[in-house]
């Protein structure tokens, strides 16, 4: 069966507006902004790794997330961000899809971009440096662990997902 270009829109469409349930429902709101940050959302970054529509998707709902609470510098850096790192992300480690550490419990690809995306929250400690005075190697450090544990846990979950639910389409 050959997909349509409404069934990709609507896709996009579910996949952005989950990354802004998943960030802005009461509770994880809380812990979604500032200098330390853990994004429950932040774990549908790897459906890129299924289909790579999904870099829009994510990109999306980080920037509507964004806008929703901060500021507009905060959804263009966030945004740019996102759409520039998991796009590299998804070039650099998509060859690992297929190969697993610890007995096939941990997808490589998913392991190596939490770190690479974790690092990349450099962006984002520069943006609060000038945005709200934040010291930059502190809040690089607690924005990555942060990111590095979201994405962690989440490509668990994702990569489980992913073998029960067709993420390709």
């Amino acid at each position: 069966m050959k997909k349509s270009k409404t069934y990709d829109i609507v896709t996009i469409a579910i996949v952005a507006a989950l990354y802004v349930i998943l960030t802005m429902t009461p509770g994880l709101s809380a812990i979604s902004y500032g200098p330390i940050q853990f994004r429950v959302s932040e774990m549908l970054n790897f459906t890129a790794f299924f289909n790579k529509k999904y870099i829009i998707a994510v990109t999306i709902g980080c920037m509507i997330s964004n806008f929703l609470s901060f500021t507009w510098v905060d959804v263009i850096v966030g945004g740019l961000s996102t759409l520039v790192f998991l796009s590299l992300g998804v070039l650099l480690f998509d060859r690992f899809k297929k190969d697993y550490f610890w007995n096939g419990q941990l997808n490589k690809a998913f392991f190596f971009f939490a770190i690479f995306f974790s690092i990349s929250m450099f962006t984002i400690a520069l943006e609060l440096k000038f945005v709200a005075g934040s010291p930059f190697l502190v809040t690089w450090g607690t924005l990555a662990l942060g990111e590095f544990a979201s994405l962690f846990i989440g490509a668990f979950v994702m990569d489980k997902l992913g073998k029960r639910v067709d993420l390709s389409r």
